[in-house]
C-alpha cells in the first residue's frame, strides 16, 4: 500500500534522481528506493533494527523513553547518508521534498501523520541555525504536514555539541535541560498526539530528551519520526 502511494507519485515530474543519477527520472526513481529502501523490523520506540519477531531493544526495555513510537525510513548508510549529509551540510535544502516522500512511504508513517494533532520539528540552538541557514527537520515537517507544523512550541534553550562527536553517555547529558515548551502555547500540547520530527537518529538523545519535555506538558501520544537511523 505505501509503496504503491510512493510509486504513483515519483511519476508525477521528472527530473534526475538524486541517487543513480538517472534521467529522465523522479527525485528518488522507484529502482533506487526498492533497491535501497525496504523496510526491516525496528524497534518499536527507538527505531534500532532488530532481528524479525522481535518488538524492542533491552535498552529501551530496561529503560523505557519517553515516546510511544519510533519510525524511521532507513538505516543511516549509503545512499542515504550522503543524500542528507548534502542536505544538511552543503546547502542543498530542496532536497527536502524528496526525503519527505521517503519518508511517507515507510509504513506506518502515514496513520502516524493522520492521527497528530501536532507536527513538531526539533529545534536548532540560534547559533546553529545562522550556521546552517535552515532548519532541515523543519522543511521536513512543513512537506509532511504543513497545516499541523508548529515551529514555535518547542524550544531549544541550550546549545549543545553536535551529537555525532560524542559517546552515548556524553550525548545523555549534553541534551539534559536542552529543550523546553514556549509557554504561552504550552496548552496546545495537552492531551495531543504529537509527531516529533527530525532527520537523523543516533543514540536518541535528543528526540527522547524532547519527549520527556512533551510529556511534561501533557502530551497524550508521543511518535518521534526520522528519515535514517544508526545501526
Amino acid at each position: 500500500m505505501f509503496r504503491g502511494w510512493l510509486t504513483g507519485l515519483l511519476h508525477a515530474l521528472p527530473s534526475q534522481c538524486l541517487v543513480c543519477h538517472a534521467w529522465p527520472a523522479q527525485p528518488l526513481c522507484e529502482a533506487c528506493v526498492n533497491r535501497f529502501a525496504q523496510p526491516r523490523p525496528r524497534c518499536q520506540t527507538c527505531a534500532l533494527a532488530l532481528p524479525a519477531g522481535v518488538r524492542q531493544c533491552g535498552s529501551c526495555v530496561k529503560n523505557p523513553p519517553a515516546l510511544d513510537l519510533c519510525l524511521a525510513a532507513v538505516s543511516y548508510a549509503y545512499p542515504w547518508s550522503d543524500l542528507i549529509v548534502g542536505y544538511k551540510f552543503q546547502q542543498q535544502s530542496g532536497r527536502a521534498g524528496a526525503l519527505a516522500l521517503l519518508l511517507r512511504s515507510t509504513p506506518w508513517v502515514e496513520p502516524a501523520l493522520d492521527a497528530a494533532d501536532l507536527v513538531l520539528p526539533l529545534p536548532l540552538s540560534r547559533a546553529r541555525l545562522r550556521t546552517r541557514g535552515f532548519n532541515q527537520a523543519l522543511l521536513l515537517a512543513r512537506q509532511l504536514a504543513p497545516d499541523k507544523t508548529e515551529a514555535r512550541l518547542l524550544l531549544r534553550i541550550k546549545d549543545t555539541p553536535a551529537q555525532s562527536s560524542l559517546m552515548r553517555t556524553q550525548r545523555l547529558d549534553s541534551v539534559k535541560d536542552a529543550f523546553a515548551v514556549e509557554p504561552l502555547l504550552a496548552t496546545q500540547i495537552k492531551g495531543a498526539r504529537v509527531v516529533l520530527v527530525d532527520d537523523v537518529m543516533t543514540s536518541g538523545a535528543s528526540l527522547f530528551a524532547a519527549a520527556r519535555v512533551l510529556r511534561a506538558a501533557g502530551a497524550a501520544h508521543i511518535t518521534g519520526l526520522v528519515i535514517a537511523r544508526t545501526e
